[in-house]
């Protein structure tokens, strides 16, 4: 389940590219919080505190308790912009979390058991079709993760989403129902094989019995 972490907040007035510009230049990063049925609040961010978040991962997936002004507000973020000279946050969108709402996310998939795949210790090779996958899950119950166990798993065999376990609430928004999220496959050379056993030597041919001497002809 996704962490929350707590992240102060602060109104500001003002909208459009001017009132940004505005704020980046006191050294924040300017936000909206909308959704959950109320109208978007304008908001400002420590630029430190949120560029540390962003780039230590997993931000899209983690919910905050937004404290704006000393009121709290469970959101999540649904969106960042960086700037694409310097590679620093330049804005942040996030989403009103209510209770019971659900969320469209992209959870990674990890691959486990790797060492006890027949097919891998051959030197196959795995071929990863979904690095994550998207889901709807609840927004109390957000997964960081899916676990693929790879235990098993042969030249030409295929993991499907039936076969990997998904946290309670959680559903995959792919319409294939049991859709394909790695497959196995041999090396272009052909894997490695077992030794076949030496065949068994051929017994020697018995020595050719020598001629029987010609009888000699009658005198005449």
């Amino acid at each position: 389940m996704a962490e929350t972490k707590k992240l102060a907040a602060a109104v500001r007035s003002g909208t459009g590219k001017g009132a940004a510009r505005s704020v980046r230049r006191e050294g924040r990063i300017p936000a909206v919080l909308y959704g959950g049925g109320e109208a978007p609040q304008p908001l400002s961010l420590d630029k430190k505190n949120v560029t540390h978040l962003i780039f230590s991962g997993h931000f899209l997936t983690t919910i905050f308790e937004l404290d704006i002004n000393g009121k709290k507000e469970r959101a999540i973020p649904r969106d960042y912009q960086l700037d694409v000279v310097k590679d620093t946050p330049i804005h942040v969108d996030f989403l009103r979390l209510k209770p019971g709402s659900r969320l469209r996310v992209n959870v990674p998939v990890h691959f486990i058991n790797q060492e006890a795949a027949p097919g891998i210790k051959r030197g196959g090779a795995l071929n990863i079709v979904y690095h994550t996958v998207e889901m709807w899950v609840p927004a109390d119950n957000i997964p960081e993760a899916i676990t693929a166990d790879l235990t098993g798993m042969d030249f030409n065999d295929s993991l499907h989403i039936s076969a990997i376990p998904l946290p309670e609430g959680c559903r995959p928004t792919n319409p294939d129902k049991d859709f394909t999220v790695a497959s196995l496959s041999p090396p272009a050379g052909g894997g490695v094989e077992e030794e076949a056993p030496a065949a068994t030597a051929a017994p020697a041919a018995a020595p050719a019995k020598a001629a029987a001497p010609a009888k000699d002809e009658k005198k005449k």
